[in-house]
Order: C-alpha cells, then sequence, then structure tokens
C-alpha cells in the first residue's frame, strides 16, 4: 500500500483557503446589511431651517414667514460721514529715526500704535523724543504718516 496523496501540509493549507472563504463571504453579508443604498429617500432628505442650520426634521408649514421688504436689506459698505480734516491730524512723538536711510516711527499719542514716517514726509528735519502732528495715510504695508510737522 502506498501513502495517501493527502499530506498534513496539503490539508492545512486547504483549511486555510475554507477558512478565509468563509470570512470574505461573511464580511460581504455585513456589508450589504450595513449599506445606504437600499434606504428610502425620507431617511436621506435633508433641511435647511430658518436660519440656515441643517436639520433632518421637515419644516413646519403652519409657521409664519418673516417678509423682508428689499428696501431694507443693505448690500455693501454703509455709507460713512465724511470726517472733518481737523480729526485727521494726529498727534504723536518720534520714537526712531534713521537719518542716514530716511526713514522713523512716530508713536501715536491717542492709539498707541507706531506708525511708519519717511523722510519725504516731513516739512523739516525732525530727532527722537521730538513732537509731532502728522496725518495718516494707508500705505501697501500699513499706515504711512504724510505731512509731519514739528510742535513748538
Amino acid at each position: 500500500m502506498g501513502r495517501s496523496q493527502e499530506t498534513f501540509s496539503k490539508k492545512e493549507k486547504e483549511k486555510k483557503k475554507l477558512k478565509k472563504r468563509q470570512d470574505k463571504e461573511q464580511k460581504k453579508e455585513e456589508r450589504t446589511a450595513s449599506s445606504s443604498k437600499g434606504k428610502g429617500i425620507d431617511e436621506m432628505m435633508a433641511y435647511v431651517d430658518d436660519n440656515g442650520n441643517i436639520t433632518s426634521t421637515p419644516p413646519d408649514p403652519n409657521k409664519k414667514k418673516t417678509i423682508i421688504k428689499q428696501e431694507d436689506i443693505q448690500i455693501g459698505i454703509s455709507k460713512q460721514a465724511e470726517l472733518d480734516p481737523a480729526d485727521l491730524i494726529r498727534k504723536g512723538t518720534i520714537t526712531f529715526f534713521n537719518t542716514s536711510k530716511g526713514y522713523g516711527f512716530i508713536k501715536d499719542h491717542e492709539s498707541q500704535e507706531s506708525i511708519f514716517v519717511h523722510q519725504n514726509a516731513l516739512n523739516s528735519t525732525v530727532q527722537e523724543n521730538d513732537k509731532v502732528t502728522f496725518e495718516v495715510e494707508k500705505g501697501i504695508k500699513g499706515l504711512n504718516a504724510i505731512n509731519v510737522k514739528l510742535i513748538d
């Protein structure tokens, strides 16, 4: 009698294949059970409430809607009152000024912010700790002081 053609390793490989196939089948069943493809349209619907939030409950049809007049809607920037030219002039102290490079900084007395100043905006020569009056304009990198004058 000859030996059987089924060796131990062949039996183990066959068992592993069978177990793998069963696991794959089980995962497939779990996916089909938990998939959302077969659900009804009511479960997939989403509603938007009055505040713009997404909810799962439909809006109340009996609730009275507020009507907004077209004139009440403001689009863009609100118009500001024109500023008095005297309000544009500020006072400050020069905290730093480099005469060789021709720039410095002024500390505003009201807002305590540091504002860049270039020597082209000066009406006279200045030094550090001088009190000055100036106007502010919006520059590329921030606020710039213009029309800088010494206070006597």
